[in-house]
C-alpha cells in the first residue's frame, strides 16, 4: 500500500467545527459548529518495513511508550514464562561479583561485558542477576534478545522498552520520559543513537537518584545484523561520555564473536569497560546433576545409589564444564513419558541410536552452523579439527589455503570453537558435545564429518601434505608434530583402498618416524589391499626395520655381546659407525634427526640401517646395545667425521645441539 515506507505516525485530532457566523456592526458573530469527527495526520518515512502507530492528541507520554515496548524482552515476562535460571548454589562467586560491581557508586567502568561460548550459561545468569537487582531495588530496566524473534530478535524496540522500564522503575525518571514522548512521538521512530540519548541519557543527566541503576541486555549477539550490534554498543558508549546525576551501569552478555569483542578492544572502549569471562564449572555442573538425579529419585520412587558415581562423573566430564550439556539430558531424563533408568542409558550409550536426547543442543549447534558463509569450505576444516589438534597455520597448508584464511572461515563459530589469536595454540571446542555432534550423521546431516566420504577426503589432504616438504624439527609447532605423530593411526583406521597407496608411496620419510606411529599396523593395514605392488610392501618392511633401529641400540642383550661383536666385524661398515657416532652424541636414536645431520638422502640411511639385517633376528628388541661399544676412543675417526659435519652445517648457520658442542669438547 505505501511501497518503501518504514513507518507512518498518525495524529488523531478532534474533528474541526464550522465556521462561526459574521457579527453585524459592533455584534459578536454566531459559534461555530461541532465538530463532525476526527481528523488525521501523517507523519511517514521512507525506507524498510512498515510500521504504523496511532498517537490521540493529548495522550499522555508514558501510553505512547507502552504500545512500542517488546514486553517479551523483558527478563519478568509472562510472554516468555520460564525463563531459565541459574541453580541455587552454582554461579555464586561470579554473580556476586557483578551484584558488587552494579552496585559500586565509585567504579570507573560503565559498561561490563560478560561473554562465553554458546551453553555456558550466560542467560540463566542474567535472569538470576536480574532478579537479584530487582530486589535490591537497582535494577532499571532489561531487554533478553531472542533470535529471529519478532520483536526480541532486532533492536526497532531496544531502547524505548529500556526507557519505558526506566520510566516505571526510577520515580523520578517518569515524568521526564513522558514528557519528551508526549511533545515528540516521533522520537520512537528515531535511530538508535538518537532513542538512548533522547530517552534515557537526557533525563538521567538532569535528575538525582541516591543508587546506581543497572541496566541488563542479553543475548546482543542475537539481535539481527552485525552492524547493529555494533550501533548499540557505539552508542552506550556515546552516552558515557557525558556526566549523568543518576549512575547508570551497563551489563551486556553475548558470545565473544569477533565483531562484539573487536568494539570492545578498540581504544573507544578501553575506559569504560570491564569484562567478565563466564568459564567453565565442573563443580557447578556436578552439583545441579546430583540435585536433580536426587529429585528424579525420589519423585518416581528409583532406590539408591542413582546414579553410580562413575556414570555421573562421566556426564560431568562431558559438560565440559557448561550447562547446556546438563540441563538438556536432565529434561530427557525428566520425560514423564519414559522410565528414567532407561532414558540414562541412551546417554550412557554415547547416543548413537537415539538423537532425541540432544534434540535441543543439536537445534542451537545447527543454528550456529548455518549462520556461517561458506559452509562447504568449512566442513573439511571441522573433520580435521576432529580427529587432530591442530592450529589454524596448520589447516592453511593442509587444504592448501591462503595464509589466514581458517581464522576467516572460523570466524563465525568461536561460541563452539576455541580460535587462539598466536599461531602456536591448537584450536579446540569449548564444549566436547560438539565434537560428538559432528561426528554423529543422525544428529549433524549435512554438518557431519565423521563419515567415510568426509573421513577419506581428509586422508587425501593429509598424505598429500606429508609426501611434500618437511620443516625442520625445530621449528615445527607442537600442532604438526601432532599431524605428524598420529597420521598413520587415523589412515588405518579407514577400510583398505587402492586410492589411498599412491600417496602413501609417496611419503616424506621425515613425516614417518615419530613416536608412537605404528608401522606395523600400516604394513598390515597395506598387505590387505589385492592391488598393492610388491614395492611398496618392501619399502614399509625396511621402514618398520629402521623404525625399531631405536630398540635396536638400546634394547637389552638377547644374544651374547662376543658373539654379535664377531659377527659385526666380520662385516665392517665405516657408515654404520658413521650413523652410530652421530647417535652418541646427539644423545638418542631419532633418524629424522640423524639423516640431516649427517647429510645422507633417506634411500642412504635406509641401505645402511637395512644392512644390519643379516646379522639380526626377530624380535629386533633382542640386541644387544651397540652404541655402547661405539666410542671416540676406540674408533675416533667416525666422530671426527661427524665433527665435521656440524662444523659444516654452523657455517651455514644452522643450529648445532647443544649435546654436541658438549661431546666435542
Amino acid at each position: 500500500m505505501f511501497p518503501d515506507v518504514q513507518a507512518m505516525n498518525n495524529y488523531i485530532n478532534g474533528g474541526r467545527g464550522g465556521v462561526g457566523g459574521e457579527g453585524s456592526g459592533g455584534g459578536t458573530g454566531g459559534a461555530g459548529g461541532h465538530g463532525m469527527g476526527p481528523s488525521l495526520n501523517f507523519d511517514i518515512r521512507s525506507g524498510g518495513d512498515f510500521t504504523i502507530t496511532n498517537v490521540e492528541h493529548g495522550e499522555r507520554g508514558i501510553d505512547i511508550l507502552h504500545r512500542t515496548v517488546a514486553s517479551a524482552a523483558i527478563h519478568d515476562s509472562a510472554e516468555s514464562y520460564p525463563q531459565p535460571r541459574c541453580h541455587p548454589e552454582t554461579r555464586t562467586k561470579m554473580l556476586e561479583g557483578l551484584h558488587k560491581w552494579a552496585l559500586d557508586t565509585d567504579s570507573k567502568t560503565a559498561v561490563l561485558w560478560m561473554h562465553g561460548p554458546a551453553g555456558a550459561g550466560k542467560s540463566a545468569m542474567m535472569q538470576t542477576l536480574a532478579h537479584q537487582l530487582k530486589d535490591a531495588g537497582i535494577l532499571g530496566a532489561s531487554f533478553f534478545f531472542k533470535r529471529d524473534h519478532a520483536t526480541c530478535g532486532n533492536a526497532k524496540t531496544l531502547f524505548s522498552t529500556i526507557a519505558y522500564q526506566l520510566a516505571l522503575s526510577v520515580l523520578c525518571l517518569r515524568t521526564p520520559i513522558s514528557q519528551i514522548v508526549e511533545n515528540d512521538p516521533s522520537i520512537l521512530l528515531r535511530s538508535i543513537e538518537t532513542q538512548i540519548q533522547k530517552l534515557i541519557f537526557e533525563p538521567c543527566r538532569s535528575h538525582q537518584n541516591d543508587d546506581p541503576v543497572a541496566i541488563l541486555i542479553d543475548g546482543l549477539d542475537e539481535c539481527e545484523g552485525h552492524e547493529i550490534q555494533r550501533k548499540i554498543l557505539r552508542a552506550i558508549r556515546n552516552s558515557c561520555s557525558s556526566k549523568h546525576l543518576i549512575s547508570l551501569r551497563f551489563i551486556v552478555a553475548s558470545r565473544p564473536e569477533p565483531h562484539i569483542r573487536e568494539v570492545f578492544d578498540s581504544p573507544f572502549y578501553s575506559d569504560v569497560h570491564r569484562t567478565l569471562n563466564v568459564e567453565q564449572s565442573f563443580d557447578d555442573v556436578h552439583k545441579y546433576l546430583c540435585d536433580e538425579f536426587s529429585r528424579i529419585r525420589t519423585t518416581e520412587y528409583i532406590s539408591t545409589p542413582w546414579p553410580s558415581s562413575n556414570v555421573l562423573n562421566e556426564l560431568v566430564r562431558r559438560s565440559s564444564g557448561y550447562f547446556i550439556y546438563a540441563s538438556t539430558i536432565i529434561k530427557f531424563i525428566d520425560d514423564k513419558n519414559y522410565r528414567p533408568m532407561e532414558r540414562l542409558e541412551i546417554i550412557q550409550n554415547g547416543n548413537k541410536t537415539d538423537s532425541e536426547a540432544f534434540d535441543a543442543l543439536d537445534q542451537l549447534y545447527m543454528t550456529i552452523l548455518c549462520s556461517t558463509p561458506r559452509q562447504s569450505e568449512l566442513i573439511p576444516i571441522l573433520c580435521a579439527i576432529v580427529n587432530f589438534d591442530l592450529t589454524a597455520p596448520t589447516i592453511d597448508q593442509l587444504f592448501g589455503l591462503a595464509d589466514g584464511e581458517t581464522r576467516v572461515l572460523l570466524r563465525g563459530l568461536q561460541s563452539v570453537l576455541h580460535v587462539p589469536s598466536n599461531d602456536y595454540d591448537e584450536i579446540s571446542s569449548h564444549h566436547a558435545s560438539f565434537l560428538d555432534f559432528l561426528d554423529n550423521p543422525n544428529r549433524s546431516k549435512e554438518f557431519c564429518v565423521g563419515s567415510l566420504h568426509r573421513r577419506m577426503e581428509l586422508a587425501r589432504s593429509v598424505l598429500t601434505l606429508c609426501a611434500g616438504h618437511y620443516r625442520e624439527i625445530w621449528a615445527l609447532s607442537f600442532s604438526s608434530l601432532t599431524l605428524a605423530r598420529r597420521w598413520v593411526s587415523f589412515i588405518i583406521s579407514l577400510p583398505p583402498s587402492p586410492e589411498l597407496w599412491p600417496l602413501i608411496g609417496r611419503m616424506n620419510p621425515d613425516y614417518i618416524f615419530h613416536p608412537d606411529s605404528d608401522l606395523e599396523g600400516m604394513l598390515t593395514w597395506l598387505r590387505r589391499i589385492p592391488s598393492v605392488p610388491r614395492g611398496l610392501i618392501h619399502l614399509w618392511k625396511d621402514y618398520e626395520y629402521m623404525y625399531s633401529f631405536g630398540d635396536m641400540i638400546s634394547g637389552s642383550c638377547g644374544v651374547q655381546q662376543e658373539t654379535f661383536f664377531q659377527r659385526w666385524h666380520m662385516f665392517p661398515s665405516p657408515k654404520l659407525l658413521q650413523v652410530l657416532a652421530s647417535i652418541a652424541v646427539v644423545g638418542h636414536p631419532k633418524l629424522s634427526l640423524t639423516h640431516t645431520l649427517l647429510d645422507l638422502t633417506w634411500d642412504e640411511l635406509r641401505n645402511i640401517i637395512c644392512s644390519l639385517r643379516p646379522l639380526t633376528a626377530r624380535p629386533l628388541t633382542a640386541l644387544p646395545t651397540l652404541h655402547q661399544w661405539v666410542s671416540s676412543e676406540f674408533y675416533p675417526w667416525p666422530f671426527r667425521d661427524v665433527a665435521l659435519v656440524y662444523i659444516r652445517r654452523m657455517v651455514r648457520n644452522l643450529a648445532t645441539p647443544k649435546k654436541a658442542n658438549r661431546k666435542f669438547r
